[in-house]
């Protein structure tokens, strides 16, 4: 896989090695039971393990954060995996103390281990904005990163954050992209640097300050050609093209965005003032009145009922454009798809996605639990684990892990001959 300037699995051999493995299998948990809901991101992680059979692996990764209903432990975690790969994971309940160092030293090859939730650990929660060569003065990686040979990374859904576990590796030890990382980094690295063209991108849902950040991205860059919006992000820039919504969609907006929302309108007007021509917005709506489903035209706005989906008319937009794309990138539902009686918009352009025969990129958390959902995770070139770290590099934001990636790189990779790591 070509991922420039970061090590991937393909460019060592770890047989026999001890090797640090860090996931991002945060999944979302049911309250009453603390049973997964939606196991996708353990499953994104089994090439990797399989890639590792013949090494001694120690894994490390969190579930929610402290304080949270569901932030546990890794025990259930381990099972799940074990169950999904039919090889035994240990759970260890330790971080980087006797007991784990412990069962590190005993590893055989072959066998793995997973340490427990890694934000248990008061350093991963405090360093966040520390640097580089602080995150590795940490207890965690101080204890850890003696036991080891390399430290590998599928984290990708936490590549836009900072932490001991997260960056502070790559200064002692080298560093590799797992395979979920390199597939990650590759497939954006299309999205954003070289797509086939015509080049779509739907850009929907509720987080319209990260949308417009990847609207702005791509037309600064030069490679995007129709920006179709939908969701909340459809209603914002019709909102400042200069349609009355409502003030009951508007204040969904408001209220949404919270703080962010003048920098957000601000941007959401300069788009439509200087960039114009690349948007299409919807020409017609779903609204919900008791319960129903009502069509709208846009041209029959303001309503006082909530803006729900997109409308047939606009579908019937959209579809030319996706048949005849090369590279389609798809971010944020159309609709409130979770009420069956609103589900027909997103719906719709996940089957455009599927039928077109573009590269299709699929990324946010609500787009890619839908794709995974629905079984349709074959039918897209590319579905997205990372949610805001996708929305993060699709913006061109600083990704930390990606950043610390390569400097591991830059520093180890003379010296893998002697670390006998090279195939």
């Amino acid at each position: 896989m070509n991922v420039s300037g970061v090590l991937t699995l393909d460019d060592v051999g770890l047989g026999g090695k001890v090797v640090l493995y860090r996931v991002d299998v945060n999944s979302p948990l049911e309250p009453s039971t603390g049973a997964f809901l939606d196991d996708s991101r353990l499953r994104a992680i089994l090439p990797t393990l399989r890639s590792l059979q013949n090494s001694k692996v120690v894994m490390i990764g969190h579930q929610s954060r402290p304080g949270k209903n569901d932030f546990t432990d890794m025990s259930q975690h381990a099972d799940r995996i074990s169950r999904l790969i039919g090889k035994k994971i240990h759970f260890v309940s330790d971080i980087c103390g006797d007991k784990a160092i412990t069962a590190i030293k005993n590893l055989k090859i072959g066998e793995m281990l997973f340490l427990d939730n890694i934000r248990m650990h008061e350093d991963e929660n405090s360093m966040k904005k520390a640097s580089p060569e602080k995150t590795a003065t940490s207890e965690i990686v101080q204890k850890l990163a003696p036991l080891i040979d390399v430290y590998v990374t599928d984290a990708f859904a936490a590549a836009h954050r900072n932490s001991p576990s997260l960056t502070g590796f790559s200064e002692v030890v080298p560093c590799i992209a797992g395979r979920l990382m390199a597939k990650e980094i590759d497939n954006l690295q299309i999205a954003v640097n070289d797509p086939p063209r015509p080049y779509i991108a739907i850009l929907g849902g509720t987080k319209c300050d990260d949308s417009l950040r990847v609207a702005k991205n791509l037309i600064d860059k030069e490679i995007i050609d129709s920006i179709p919006v939908v969701g909340v992000v459809g209603n914002m820039m019709l909102w400042a093209s200069g349609v009355d919504i409502g003030e009951g969609n508007k204040s969904f907006i408001r209220n949404t965005l919270g703080d962010a929302f003048e920098e957000t309108w601000e941007m959401a007007v300069y788009l439509h003032n200087n960039h114009s021509e690349y948007f299409l917005l919807p020409a017609d709506v779903a609204v919900e009145l008791n319960g129903d489903r009502i069509a709208m035209m846009v041209d029959d706005l303001p309503t006082d009922n909530p803006i729900y989906d997109i409308g047939i008319q606009t579908l019937q937009e959209i579809s030319p454009l996706l048949i005849n794309a090369g590279c389609i990138l798809w971010n944020g539902p159309a609709s409130y798809f979770e009420l069956p009686g609103f589900a027909f918009g997103t719906i719709e352009i996940l089957n455009m996605c599927i039928e077109s025969s573009a590269v299709t990129i699929v990324g946010g958390g609500h787009t890619s639990s839908l794709v995974s959902n629905r079984g349709a995770v074959d039918q897209v070139t590319h579905n997205s684990t990372g949610g805001g770290a996708c929305l993060t590099m699709l913006s061109g934001g600083f990704m930390p892990v990606i950043d610390s990636l390569n400097r591991s790189n830059n520093k180890f990779r003379s010296i893998l001959d002697a670390l006998d790591l090279d195939n």
